[in-house]
Protein backbone atom coordinates (compact mmCIF):
# COMPACT_ATOMS: atom_id res chain seq x y z
CA UNK A 1 0.00 0.00 0.00
CA UNK A 2 2.86 2.36 0.85
CA UNK A 3 4.48 1.61 -2.50
CA UNK A 4 1.26 2.45 -4.34
CA UNK A 5 0.77 5.72 -2.43
CA UNK A 6 4.35 6.99 -2.81
CA UNK A 7 3.47 8.92 -5.96
CA UNK A 8 0.93 10.98 -3.96
CA UNK A 9 2.49 11.38 -0.50
CA UNK A 10 5.99 11.67 0.99
CA UNK A 11 7.47 8.37 2.07
CA UNK A 12 8.29 9.69 5.53
CA UNK A 13 4.62 10.59 6.13
CA UNK A 14 3.40 7.20 4.93
CA UNK A 15 5.89 5.34 7.15
CA UNK A 16 4.84 7.44 10.15
CA UNK A 17 1.12 6.64 9.63
CA UNK A 18 1.91 2.94 9.10
CA UNK A 19 4.26 2.92 12.11
CA UNK A 20 6.93 1.25 10.01
CA UNK A 21 10.66 1.98 10.01
CA UNK A 22 12.39 2.95 6.79
CA UNK A 23 14.70 -0.09 6.97
CA UNK A 24 11.74 -2.48 7.34
CA UNK A 25 10.01 -0.92 4.33
CA UNK A 26 13.06 -1.32 2.07
CA UNK A 27 13.68 -4.85 3.30
CA UNK A 28 10.11 -5.91 2.56
CA UNK A 29 10.18 -4.24 -0.84
CA UNK A 30 13.41 -6.01 -1.71
CA UNK A 31 11.98 -9.34 -0.55
CA UNK A 32 8.86 -8.84 -2.68
CA UNK A 33 11.00 -7.96 -5.69
CA UNK A 34 13.03 -11.15 -5.25
CA UNK A 35 9.79 -13.15 -5.02
CA UNK A 36 8.49 -11.60 -8.26
CA UNK A 37 11.80 -12.23 -10.02
CA UNK A 38 11.68 -15.89 -9.02
CA UNK A 39 8.27 -16.22 -10.65
CA UNK A 40 9.57 -14.54 -13.81
CA UNK A 41 12.70 -16.72 -13.80
CA UNK A 42 10.53 -19.84 -13.53
CA UNK A 43 8.59 -18.77 -16.63
CA UNK A 44 11.80 -17.90 -18.50
CA UNK A 45 13.33 -21.31 -17.79
CA UNK A 46 10.08 -23.03 -18.78
CA UNK A 47 10.05 -21.26 -22.18
CA UNK A 48 13.79 -21.80 -22.66
CA UNK A 49 13.49 -25.54 -22.02
CA UNK A 50 10.34 -25.92 -24.12
CA UNK A 51 12.22 -24.64 -27.16
CA UNK A 52 15.38 -26.65 -26.36
CA UNK A 53 17.50 -23.59 -25.69
CA UNK A 54 16.78 -22.07 -29.11
CA UNK A 55 15.11 -18.92 -27.79
CA UNK A 56 17.16 -15.88 -26.82
CA UNK A 57 16.00 -13.05 -24.57
CA UNK A 58 14.14 -11.19 -27.34
CA UNK A 59 11.86 -14.07 -28.28
CA UNK A 60 11.38 -15.08 -24.64
CA UNK A 61 10.29 -11.50 -23.95
CA UNK A 62 7.74 -11.79 -26.78
CA UNK A 63 6.32 -15.00 -25.30
CA UNK A 64 6.07 -13.47 -21.81
CA UNK A 65 4.25 -10.46 -23.22
CA UNK A 66 1.87 -12.67 -25.19
CA UNK A 67 1.13 -14.41 -21.89
CA UNK A 68 0.09 -11.08 -20.38
CA UNK A 69 3.27 -10.17 -18.52
CA UNK A 70 4.51 -6.56 -18.66
CA UNK A 71 8.28 -6.86 -18.81
CA UNK A 72 11.27 -5.18 -20.43
CA UNK A 73 13.63 -7.18 -22.66
CA UNK A 74 16.61 -5.84 -20.70
CA UNK A 75 15.30 -7.44 -17.53
CA UNK A 76 14.80 -10.76 -19.30
CA UNK A 77 18.37 -10.57 -20.61
CA UNK A 78 19.70 -9.82 -17.12
CA UNK A 79 17.76 -12.64 -15.48
CA UNK A 80 18.82 -15.12 -18.17
CA UNK A 81 22.43 -14.17 -17.51
CA UNK A 82 21.93 -14.77 -13.79
CA UNK A 83 20.46 -18.22 -14.56
CA UNK A 84 23.23 -19.05 -17.02
CA UNK A 85 20.83 -19.47 -19.93
CA UNK A 86 22.53 -18.72 -23.23
CA UNK A 87 21.55 -19.39 -26.84
CA UNK A 88 23.36 -21.91 -28.96
CA UNK A 89 26.54 -20.91 -30.75
CA UNK A 90 26.59 -21.26 -34.55
CA UNK A 91 29.31 -23.56 -35.77
CA UNK A 92 30.38 -23.06 -39.36
CA UNK A 93 30.36 -26.14 -41.55
CA UNK A 94 31.20 -26.79 -45.15
CA UNK A 95 28.29 -25.62 -47.28
CA UNK A 96 26.76 -28.04 -49.79
CA UNK A 97 26.67 -26.70 -53.35
CA UNK A 98 24.80 -28.10 -56.33
CA UNK A 99 26.64 -25.81 -58.73
CA UNK A 100 28.28 -27.72 -61.60
CA UNK A 101 29.06 -24.87 -63.93
CA UNK A 102 26.85 -23.56 -66.70
CA UNK A 103 24.88 -26.61 -67.87
CA UNK A 104 21.76 -24.76 -68.99
CA UNK A 105 20.19 -21.33 -69.17
CA UNK A 106 20.99 -18.82 -66.39
CA UNK A 107 18.04 -16.63 -65.35
CA UNK A 108 18.34 -12.98 -64.37
CA UNK A 109 18.30 -11.96 -60.71
CA UNK A 110 14.78 -10.53 -60.27
CA UNK A 111 15.04 -10.19 -56.48
CA UNK A 112 18.35 -8.31 -56.07
CA UNK A 113 18.34 -8.88 -52.30
CA UNK A 114 14.92 -7.25 -51.87
CA UNK A 115 13.75 -10.39 -50.10
CA UNK A 116 10.58 -9.25 -48.33
CA UNK A 117 7.15 -9.44 -49.98
CA UNK A 118 3.89 -7.64 -49.23
CA UNK A 119 1.70 -10.62 -50.06
CA UNK A 120 2.01 -14.42 -49.79
CA UNK A 121 3.37 -16.36 -52.78
CA UNK A 122 4.82 -13.36 -54.59
CA UNK A 123 8.53 -13.85 -53.80
CA UNK A 124 9.67 -17.33 -52.86
CA UNK A 125 13.09 -18.94 -52.44
CA UNK A 126 14.46 -22.44 -52.87
CA UNK A 127 17.73 -24.33 -52.53
CA UNK A 128 19.07 -27.73 -51.47
CA UNK A 129 21.00 -28.43 -48.29
CA UNK A 130 22.84 -31.52 -47.09
CA UNK A 131 22.80 -33.25 -43.69
CA UNK A 132 25.71 -35.64 -43.19
CA UNK A 133 25.51 -38.24 -40.42
CA UNK A 134 28.51 -39.62 -38.53
CA UNK A 135 28.02 -42.88 -40.46
CA UNK A 136 28.64 -41.02 -43.72
CA UNK A 137 25.02 -41.31 -44.85
CA UNK A 138 23.45 -38.15 -46.22
CA UNK A 139 20.00 -36.58 -46.34
CA UNK A 140 19.00 -33.71 -48.61
CA UNK A 141 16.29 -31.12 -48.02
CA UNK A 142 14.75 -29.12 -50.87
CA UNK A 143 12.31 -26.49 -49.49
CA UNK A 144 10.45 -23.42 -50.76
CA UNK A 145 10.38 -20.43 -48.39
CA UNK A 146 7.80 -17.64 -48.76
CA UNK A 147 9.37 -14.19 -48.47
CA UNK A 148 6.13 -12.78 -47.03
CA UNK A 149 6.31 -14.57 -43.66
CA UNK A 150 9.35 -16.87 -44.08
CA UNK A 151 7.09 -19.93 -43.97
CA UNK A 152 8.21 -23.20 -45.57
CA UNK A 153 5.28 -23.74 -47.95
CA UNK A 154 6.62 -26.86 -49.71
CA UNK A 155 9.56 -29.21 -49.32
CA UNK A 156 10.91 -32.64 -50.11
CA UNK A 157 13.40 -34.79 -48.18
CA UNK A 158 15.51 -37.39 -49.95
CA UNK A 159 18.69 -39.41 -49.59
CA UNK A 160 19.91 -38.13 -52.96
CA UNK A 161 19.73 -34.65 -54.55
CA UNK A 162 18.09 -35.64 -57.83
CA UNK A 163 15.84 -33.88 -60.31
CA UNK A 164 13.09 -36.18 -59.06
CA UNK A 165 13.36 -34.56 -55.62
CA UNK A 166 13.11 -31.10 -57.15
CA UNK A 167 9.93 -32.04 -59.03
CA UNK A 168 8.43 -33.57 -55.89
CA UNK A 169 8.96 -30.20 -54.23
CA UNK A 170 7.41 -28.36 -57.19
CA UNK A 171 4.35 -30.61 -57.24
CA UNK A 172 3.77 -29.94 -53.55
CA UNK A 173 4.14 -26.22 -54.24
CA UNK A 174 1.39 -26.41 -56.85
CA UNK A 175 -1.03 -27.67 -54.17
CA UNK A 176 -1.20 -24.05 -52.96
CA UNK A 177 -3.30 -23.02 -55.96
CA UNK A 178 -2.38 -20.65 -58.76
CA UNK A 179 1.28 -19.60 -58.80
CA UNK A 180 1.04 -17.26 -61.77
CA UNK A 181 3.30 -14.24 -61.36
CA UNK A 182 5.21 -15.69 -58.41
CA UNK A 183 8.98 -15.19 -58.44
CA UNK A 184 10.91 -18.35 -57.48
CA UNK A 185 14.51 -17.49 -56.68
CA UNK A 186 17.39 -19.99 -56.42
CA UNK A 187 21.12 -20.23 -56.90
CA UNK A 188 22.67 -21.50 -60.13
CA UNK A 189 22.45 -25.17 -59.11
CA UNK A 190 22.35 -27.68 -61.96
CA UNK A 191 18.73 -28.65 -61.29
CA UNK A 192 17.57 -25.03 -61.60
CA UNK A 193 19.36 -24.72 -64.95
CA UNK A 194 17.69 -27.90 -66.23
CA UNK A 195 15.36 -27.36 -69.17
CA UNK A 196 12.61 -29.53 -67.61
CA UNK A 197 12.65 -27.42 -64.42
CA UNK A 198 12.53 -24.17 -66.37
CA UNK A 199 9.74 -25.50 -68.59
CA UNK A 200 7.70 -26.44 -65.50
CA UNK A 201 8.02 -22.91 -64.13
CA UNK A 202 7.02 -21.38 -67.44
CA UNK A 203 3.99 -23.67 -67.80
CA UNK A 204 2.74 -22.58 -64.36
CA UNK A 205 3.37 -18.87 -64.88
CA UNK A 206 6.24 -18.78 -62.36
CA UNK A 207 9.00 -16.23 -62.96
CA UNK A 208 12.46 -17.72 -62.48
CA UNK A 209 15.20 -15.77 -60.72
CA UNK A 210 18.79 -16.77 -59.93
CA UNK A 211 21.57 -15.54 -57.69
CA UNK A 212 24.80 -14.37 -59.21
CA UNK A 213 27.52 -16.99 -59.54
CA UNK A 214 29.15 -17.86 -56.21
CA UNK A 215 27.15 -15.27 -54.26
CA UNK A 216 25.19 -17.00 -51.49
CA UNK A 217 24.02 -13.68 -50.02
CA UNK A 218 21.75 -13.25 -53.06
CA UNK A 219 19.65 -16.06 -51.58
CA UNK A 220 20.04 -14.82 -48.01
CA UNK A 221 16.61 -15.80 -46.63
CA UNK A 222 17.05 -19.41 -47.68
CA UNK A 223 20.61 -19.56 -46.38
CA UNK A 224 19.48 -18.09 -43.06
CA UNK A 225 16.77 -20.73 -42.71
CA UNK A 226 19.27 -23.53 -43.30
CA UNK A 227 21.65 -22.00 -40.75
CA UNK A 228 18.95 -21.66 -38.08
CA UNK A 229 17.55 -25.13 -38.72
CA UNK A 230 20.89 -26.91 -38.49
CA UNK A 231 21.93 -24.99 -35.41
CA UNK A 232 18.71 -25.83 -33.60
CA UNK A 233 18.17 -29.49 -34.52
CA UNK A 234 21.33 -30.93 -36.09
CA UNK A 235 24.70 -29.48 -35.12
CA UNK A 236 25.86 -31.10 -31.92
CA UNK A 237 23.13 -33.74 -32.16
CA UNK A 238 24.48 -35.88 -35.01
CA UNK A 239 25.11 -38.83 -32.69
CA UNK A 240 21.42 -38.96 -31.78
CA UNK A 241 20.45 -39.98 -35.30
CA UNK A 242 21.06 -43.69 -35.74
CA UNK A 243 19.74 -43.79 -39.30
CA UNK A 244 18.57 -41.57 -42.12
CA UNK A 245 14.99 -42.47 -41.15
CA UNK A 246 15.50 -40.92 -37.69
CA UNK A 247 16.89 -37.75 -39.25
CA UNK A 248 14.14 -37.49 -41.88
CA UNK A 249 11.47 -37.82 -39.19
CA UNK A 250 13.12 -35.05 -37.15
CA UNK A 251 13.29 -32.79 -40.22
CA UNK A 252 9.53 -33.20 -40.71
CA UNK A 253 8.93 -32.41 -37.04
CA UNK A 254 11.21 -29.39 -37.10
CA UNK A 255 9.58 -27.81 -40.16
CA UNK A 256 6.16 -28.19 -38.53
CA UNK A 257 7.57 -26.57 -35.38
CA UNK A 258 9.27 -23.81 -37.38
CA UNK A 259 6.09 -22.94 -39.28
CA UNK A 260 3.58 -23.18 -36.44
CA UNK A 261 5.31 -22.65 -33.09
CA UNK A 262 8.66 -20.92 -33.50
CA UNK A 263 8.05 -17.18 -33.17
CA UNK A 264 9.98 -14.43 -34.93
CA UNK A 265 10.53 -10.97 -33.50
CA UNK A 266 10.27 -9.45 -37.00
CA UNK A 267 6.81 -11.05 -37.35
CA UNK A 268 5.55 -9.19 -34.25
CA UNK A 269 6.34 -12.15 -32.01
CA UNK A 270 4.25 -14.59 -34.07
CA UNK A 271 5.11 -17.80 -35.89
CA UNK A 272 4.98 -17.73 -39.71
CA UNK A 273 1.59 -19.47 -39.82
CA UNK A 274 0.16 -17.26 -37.06
CA UNK A 275 1.35 -14.15 -38.90
CA UNK A 276 -0.17 -15.28 -42.21
CA UNK A 277 -3.45 -16.25 -40.53
CA UNK A 278 -3.80 -12.95 -38.69
CA UNK A 279 -2.94 -10.91 -41.79
CA UNK A 280 -5.61 -12.74 -43.79
CA UNK A 281 -8.19 -12.02 -41.06
CA UNK A 282 -7.15 -8.38 -40.99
Amino acid sequence: MIEQLRCQFPLSALLKVAKMSRSTFYYQRSHEKDHQNKKVMFQIRKIFNKHHGNYGYRRITCVLRHNGMVINHKKVKRLMKVMGLFGKVIRKRNRYSSYKGTVGKIADNKVKRQFCANQPKTKCYTDVTEFKLNSGEKVYLSPVLDGYNEEIIAYDVSTSPTLHQTFNMLNKLCCHGSLKGMILHSDQGWQYQHSAYQRFLKDHGIIQSMSRKGNSLDNGLMENFFSVMKREMFYGHESLYRSTSDLIQTIHQYIHYYNNDRIKVKLKGLSPVQYRTQSLIA
